[in-house]
């Protein structure tokens, strides 16, 4: 892994990561809420096999040390912003960008500001917000605001993943936020995820999009994989397996997205 950083203008240095073949096509990783790029661990190998994959911490998360004064709200615009800042430094031009769950909303600002940016665009367990949105019920909401950090970290495994994972699991999570994240922080993500409001402009990307679901996801509903399908030009929709953290549980779900990434590059 190749680990550097940039500076934005109000002082916030991004550290970003590189893993992948120099030469091999560039793929742009945008991970979940108050998660940093270790969201990735489970998938990053198989990606980087066929990819140069780019992945960065996001503001307070990670090796990203970051001002949590509130003088600049946090949004899923000024992570896309961010996501620029990194590509920038890496004099990469364009790029295929995957995201999943936060970082799936961080994608579609992504694409949406950037087009010119984006060869291929996949999103995963995401939502575009706002009010055409479908959100987690009350009950979900109420299992995660749990005070016991044991019985949030229980309910969190269940969202992510199916019976069977759970009771064999193959290997330790990676999705269940960054431990090292300050409480202040994990609020200002929250605040950007739930501000996003996305649906007016997915009709301006441009990107041939794949858009993947989980079918038993109560975190974030499925029925938002085709509301973002309707609204993009063009996107497919699949809905796969499991839950919210299906592309961690099911290596297939990796194969389809290198498939359909890897598709553009050969024309």
């Amino acid at each position: 892994m190749s680990d550097g950083s940039v500076m934005r203008p109000d002082g916030t240095d991004l550290a970003y990561q590189v893993v992948g073949p120099r030469d091999a096509p560039p793929l742009l990783l945008l991970s979940g809420q108050a998660n940093s790029h270790h969201w990735w661990d489970g998938v990053r190998k198989d990606l980087a096999a066929q990819f140069r994959t780019i992945s960065f911490d996001y503001r307070g998360t990670g090796a990203t040390a970051s001002d949590e004064t509130g003088a600049q709200p946090w949004t899923t615009q000024l992570f896309a912003d961010d996501a620029v800042a990194v590509l920038d430094a890496l004099q990469c031009e364009r790029t295929h960008v995957y995201g999943t769950s936060m970082g799936g909303r961080v994608a579609q600002m992504f694409a949406a500001t950037y087009p010119e940016r984006v060869a291929r665009l996949v999103l995963a367990c995401t939502s575009p917000g706002g009010t055409i949105a479908h959100e987690r019920t009350r009950e979900v909401r109420r299992a995660l605001g749990q005070p016991s950090a044991a019985d949030r970290r229980a309910v969190l495994l269940d969202l992510m993943y199916t019976p069977a994972w759970l009771a064999a699991p193959p290997r330790k999570s990676t999705l269940l936020g960054d431990p090292n994240m300050g409480a202040k922080a994990t609020r200002m993500h929250l605040r950007a995820s739930d501000g996003h409001d996305a649906f007016a402009i997915l009709p301006h990307i441009t990107a041939e999009t794949l858009v993947l679901h989980g079918n038993d996801d109560l975190m974030v509903p499925t029925a938002n994989a085709q509301i973002i399908a309707d609204a993009i030009p063009g996107a497919v929709v699949e809905i796969h397996e499991g839950r919210h953290g299906f592309f961690d549980e099911f290596p297939s779900i990796t194969d389809r997205v290198a498939d359909f990434l890897f598709s553009s590059v050969q024309h």
